[in-house]
Formats: C-alpha cells, sequence, structure tokens
C-alpha cells in the first residue's frame, strides 16, 4: 500500500473508542503523521502523531514508545508542547502507535528562519537569542526530570502566532534508538546528522550535554543563516562533528560581537566536560550576551558558505549520495528593528505543517526527498537511502537517522578520533585519575564553596524507577549537581558502593557531583549495581 494511500485516508477515522476523530492532515513524513482532531471528551482541538510501517509491527517498540509518552506527559511548561495522552489503535490494519499532543497554531522555526534569511541574511542575533533562551528553558525542565530530548533542531521547535516558543517530540528518538528489536544493532545512532553531538556520532551514551551541543548547532545556524558542518553524505557530517573545529560565526555575520562567539564556541566544544554544564547556565548565558550588546542588522560576508567538513575522510571513507549545500543567501535588503521575536508577519499554517504547498519540516522520524530549501531544517537521514515511492526530484533527502555497524575503515577512523578527541582532556579517566584523585581541597582564588541546598532523596536510590525493558533491572538515579553528602547517604541507604574523585572547577560549589559512572539512567542490578564512581567539584578554578 502507498504511503498516500495509507496516510492520506486516515482523516475521518476515530481513535480510542471513538474519543478522537482524525481531521486535516497537518504533515507526514515516512514513520510519521500528524493529524489535526477533535476530542469528543474534553470538546477540544488536540494534534495527533501516529507512527507507521514497520514500527506499528513490533510490540517492544510499542511498549517503549507507551512509556515515553507517559513520561514526556509529566513534563508542563510554557516552551513545551505538552503531551495529553497516547495508545494505540487499528489503522488501515495496522496497529499504530500514536500520541495526543497539544494543538499549536504556529510554524516551526525553521520556517521563521527562513523568513529572517529572506529579510536580512540570518536572524538577528538578540531575537536568535531570545529563542534559543526560550529552547534552553524547556531543557531545563526536561534535564530536571531525566529526559533527554536527543533530537533539538529547528524542525522541532515550533514558534506560536504570538511569539512563543515551544519544543516538541520528546522522548520519540529514546523509543526509536532503544525500543525497536529488529532494527536496532549495537551503536544505533538516532537524530539529525547535522545537530548531532560528537558521542551521539560515535553511538556512545549521551547526556543533558548533548541537547546543549544541539541547541548550539542551532544558535550557529539562526545568526549565521547557515550550518557549521556540511558535506556530501551524512556520515562525513557525523565525522566532522567529532574531528573538525567550526568556524566562528561572526566570520560570516559580521555583526556578531565576540560574546556570541564565545558562547557557540563553548557549547560545540568536543568534549562534554568543557560545555555548558547545564540548559539553566546556558540559558543564563545566552539572555546575559543578549543584554549586553546592542542589537544590529545582520551583516553576511558574501560568500562565506560552510566548507565541505570531512571532505579528506568523507570521500575515502563513506559514500555520497548527492546532497547540496544549502544555497547561500542575497546580499541584506531589509532593514532590522529590533522588537518582539517569532511573530509571523502573515498567517501561518497551523503546527507548521501548511495543508497545501509551501515550507514543510516532516516529524522528526520521517523521510521521503523534498527540495532543496535555503537554511531549512536539514532532514534525518539512514545510511542505506533508497528512492521515495513518490519519486521526488533530486534535493536532500528526509530520512531519519539509523547508523549502524559502518565498514572497517570507519571503526579504524573512529577509533583515531576516540583517542584524539574525546579521550583527551577531562575525559581521560586513566590519565587524570591520579590529578583527580589528588585534586586539592585547599582553597585557592576564585574558590567556590558547598552548595548544600541541592541534595538527593534517599528514595531515589532505595526505591528506584523500573528499566524500560528488564523487570529485574533498576534506572540508575542521576547524581549529577548534587551535594556529595546526600549522594552518599542516598547510595549508602541503598547498600550500594561509591567511589569519589575530585576535579579542580569553580563551576559548581565544593562537593558537587560532576559526573559519574555508569551514567544516569543506566539500567543496573539493585542489589548489586557494582561500584558507583563519582567525580566531584573541588570548588577551586580548573
Amino acid at each position: 500500500m502507498s504511503q498516500d494511500g495509507a496516510h492520506g485516508r486516515y482523516a475521518g477515522q476515530a481513535l480510542a473508542g471513538g474519543r478522537y476523530q482524525l481531521r486535516d492532515l497537518l504533515g507526514e513524513g515516512g514513520m510519521a503523521s500528524v493529524h489535526l482532531a477533535y476530542d469528543a471528551v474534553l470538546d477540544r482541538q488536540v494534534a495527533i502523531k501516529t507512527l507507521h510501517t514497520e514500527l506499528g509491527r513490533e510490540q517492544a517498540f510499542r511498549e517503549r514508545f507507551r512509556r515515553e509518552a507517559q513520561a514526556v506527559a509529566k513534563l508542563t511548561h510554557t516552551n513545551i508542547v505538552s503531551v495529553f495522552d497516547t495508545g494505540e489503535d487499528d489503522l488501515g490494519g495496522l496497529t499504530t502507535p500514536y500520541i495526543v499532543m497539544e494543538y499549536v497554531e504556529g510554524r516551526p522555526l525553521g520556517s521563521v528562519l527562513e523568513e529572517d534569511i529572506r529579510q536580512y541574511g540570518a536572524m538577528p542575533a538578540d531575537k536568535a537569542l531570545k529563542v534559543t533562551a526560550d529552547v534552553l528553558a524547556a531543557l531545563e525542565i526536561s534535564h530536571e526530570m531525566g529526559l533527554v530530548h536527543r533530537d533539538i533542531k529547528p524542525g522541532n521547535v515550533m514558534v506560536t502566532k504570538r511569539g512563543v516558543v515551544k519544543v516538541m517530540d520528546f522522548g520519540i528518538a529514546r523509543a526509536m534508538q532503544s525500543g525497536v528489536t529488529s532494527m536496532t544493532q549495537t551503536g544505533m545512532v538516532v537524530g539529525t546528522p547535522q545537530y548531532l553531538s560528537p558521542e551521539q556520532a560515535l553511538g556512545r551514551g549521551v547526556d543533558a550535554r548533548s541537547d546543549l551541543y544541539s541547541v548550539g548547532i542551532m544558535l550557529f545556524q539562526l545568526v549565521t543563516g547557515r550550518l557549521p558542518f556540511d558535506a556530501d553524505s551524512p556520515l562525513a557530517i557525523a565525522y566532522a562533528h567529532v574531528q573538525e573545529e567550526p568556524v566562528a560565526p561572526s566570520s560570516i555575520n559580521r555583526s556578531l560581537p565576540p560574546s556570541v562567539d564565545a558562547l557557540v564556541a563553548r557549547a560545540l566544544k568536543k568534549n562534554p566536560n568543557e560545555r555548558f554544564p547545564t540548559a539553566e547556565a546556558m540559558r543564563d548565558e545566552c539572555l546575559r550576551v543578549a543584554g549586553s550588546f546592542q542589537a544590529a542588522a545582520p551583516s553576511i560576508v558574501s560568500g562565506a558558505a560552510p566548507t565541505q567538513s570531512g571532505a579528506g575522510v568523507g570521500s575515502a571513507v563513506f559514500p555520497p549520495v548527492g546532497q547540496s549545500a544549502p544555497t547561500a543567501p542575497g546580499p541584506v535588503q531589509t532593514p532590522y528593528t529590533p522588537g518582539p521575536y517569532g511573530a509571523p508577519q502573515t498567517p501561518a499554517p497551523s503546527y507548521g505543517y501548511p495543508q497545501q504547498g509551501g515550507y514543510q519540516t516532516p516529524p522528526p522520524m520521517g523521510y521521503g526527498p523534498q527540495a532543496p530549501q535555503v537554511a531549512s531544517t536539514p532532514p534525518p537521514y539512514t545510511v542505506s537511502q533508497q528512492p521515495s515511492a513518490a519519486g521526488s526530484g533530486g534535493g536532500k533527502s528526509n530520512k531519519p537517522v539509523i547508523i549502524g555497524s559502518v565498514a572497517v575503515s570507519l571503526v579504524a577512523v573512529v577509533a583515531l578520533v576516540v583517542a584524539l578527541t574525546l579521550n583527551s582532556g577531562s575525559d581521560d579517566q586513566t590519565g587524570k585519575g591520579g590529578a583527580s584523585a589528588s585534586a586539592s581541597s585547599s582553597q585557592k582564588p576564585g574558590y567556590r564553596g558547598p552548595d548544600r541546598s541541592r541534595v538527593i532523596d534517599k528514595e531515589k536510590c532505595t526505591n528506584p524507577t523500573e528499566a524500560w525493558d528488564d523487570p529485574n533491572k533498576v534506572q540508575l538515579p542521576d547524581f549529577r549537581y548534587k551535594d556529595i553528602n546526600s549522594v552518599k547517604d542516598c547510595i549508602q541507604a541503598a547498600g550500594w558502593k561509591i567511589k569519589v574523585d575530585k576535579q579542580d572547577d569553580n563551576t559548581w560549589g565544593d562537593g558537587t557531583v560532576l559526573n559519574q559512572f555508569p551514567s544516569q539512567g543506566s539500567d543496573v542490578n539493585q542489589k548489586d549495581p557494582g561500584t558507583i564512581e563519582v567525580t566531584i567539584s573541588t570548588g577551586n578554578p580548573a
């Protein structure tokens, strides 16, 4: 059954015993469709995302998807698209998981950016920083609950008619990565290539700082109208995230002050320990920088298109897939006047998906070739790229990221990258073990004292969350940014073992946990999770 035939007829059908009546199709991709729907019980309009293709046949995925949606439904914040309900029903003869979401009248951030590029060459810096701060406000809430988004990009950020920024699709990437048993392979990476953190690109575990890297990529794109890394293949882009350094945004947009360059540079550090420690910290810096300079129109350097990142290795290791770089915008023609951000100047299509023509960002797991667009949200991808049944012409392919095991040559490259990049500096536990363990706790100039108010409840250890996929295991609590005394009390209450290393760092107070191993959310045996290693701050400058 063709995609159009399978999903175009969903309009008019009902879900959940008739409670939700599907109406207009707002948008669709290869793995998901979004419909406007009517909630007959609460007499309101909602948006319903239905997942299709092979996903609906996987019981493990459906269970994972359901539990992720339940966790996301607990997120309540102005800058987060609310999830009201989830379930599965029969559509087109297939068991189809669905999510019932808040209906947002607005458009994707990528569409707002396109308009700014046409007018100014890029998004004005003050506006971009405020949008980014709102995205970080949403992530601050999700990270506090242990939810990492994993796929932050302009296509997953909505801007309402009133200019309110809303982040959507929390939990879908995690469900995709961990739940599809017959599709998942060791080392699989789920996300969008242009926004992947280095640790995601390497198939390593991710935490909140991976989201902050993606936010940094997005901020770079907003203030320059371009992406920092581009190449002729998705895997070459992933390699660039791991190995190559981005240019300073001001080399593209001359109106940007050094403080914006510094902010983006820190967010895009290869080593997670060198990025902002939390979404709150990065948000505070965005607002500080936004208030520290006088707003000015972007001044785009003519012809300053991104270089072909990963070109040397990409041509030898990664197969080209015919992708093209975004077209450089023309000269700025419209004066910029600072003011409210994000408000559309023309009536915008509901939920960001026009019903006919115009800009369309598919759901994060969607695919199907689309015409190339200037600075539009880069599509997800797969290594194996097959022509769409629709057969639309050669733009970038809209496909989800599912990077499995790669050729031996890639393994060699990644091994080198790991050795030279991610395992250097403060990530190299073996190389720094002695230094960390012997870090002096004596106070030095710039010393920050302990913050005993940041505590973890003992119940997090004595009654931890059950693992998603194994009832015999539990999820390890998140000890990061908590005072070590409360962490010790928690771990000891559960009868677990702890090892403590120290690291000079005055971003957080003396005795604050900076990192942990195993990482938060890891599935462990509750009775014997092994020794839990934590690194705490000495409160002294690094």
